[in-house]
C-alpha cells in the first residue's frame, strides 16, 4: 500500500514537471518527462509493484536467489579449472589415441626406440649388449618441446 502511494506521488510530481517544462515551449521534453513519469503508475496498475515486494520480503525467495547463486558459482569455478588445466573432451580422445598407438601390437610393453634400426644391433652383436651412445642435443629436448607445444607455450 505504501509503495502504491510513493508511486502516485512520484508520477504526480513527474507530471507537474512536464507541465512546467511545457509552459516553456520545450514540448519534446516535456513529452518525454510526461513519458517517464507515468511508468510508476503503470506498474502499479499492472501488479508489478506488489509482485516485487512480495519477493523483496519472503526469505524463501533470498534462500532461493543464494542458491542460484552458488550453483552458478559453481558452474564457472569448474569451468575456469577445465580452461586452466587444458583437458576438454577432444583432448583426452586424442591423448587415449595417442597412447594406444604407442604400443606395437605384438609387444607387451611400449618400445622406447623407434622402426626397424632398434633390433637390427642386436642380431648383428650376437645378443651382446654395447653401451648406448648419447643422443644428439636436439633429440634430449623433443619431448618438452612436444609437451610446451601442447600446452601452447
Amino acid at each position: 500500500m505504501l509503495a502504491e502511494t510513493i508511486c502516485s506521488a512520484v508520477s504526480a510530481a513527474g507530471l507537474g514537471i512536464a507541465a512546467i517544462t511545457a509552459y516553456r515551449k520545450r514540448f519534446l521534453t516535456a513529452a518525454r518527462i510526461a513519458a517517464y513519469s507515468l511508468v510508476p503508475v503503470g506498474l502499479v496498475m499492472t501488479g508489478v509493484v506488489e509482485w516485487v515486494s512480495g519477493i523483496v520480503f519472503k526469505p524463501g525467495v533470498w534462500i532461493g536467489f543464494g542458491l542460484l547463486a552458488v550453483a552458478w558459482l559453481l558452474f564457472m569455478t569448474t569451468r575456469a579449472v577445465e580452461r586452466r588445466s587444458g583437458s576438454t573432451r577432444k583432448e583426452r580422445k586424442a591423448a587415449r589415441a595417442a597412447e594406444r598407438g604407442a604400443v606395437a601390437p605384438a609387444a607387451s610393453s611400449p618400445s622406447l626406440t623407434s622402426g626397424a634400426g632398434a633390433s637390427a644391433p642386436q642380431a648383428k652383436d650376437g645378443g651382446r649388449k654395447k653401451p648406448q651412445q648419447a643422443a644428439a642435443p636436439g633429440d634430449d629436448f623433443s619431448d618438452i618441446e612436444a609437451i610446451l607445444k601442447k600446452h601452447g607455450i
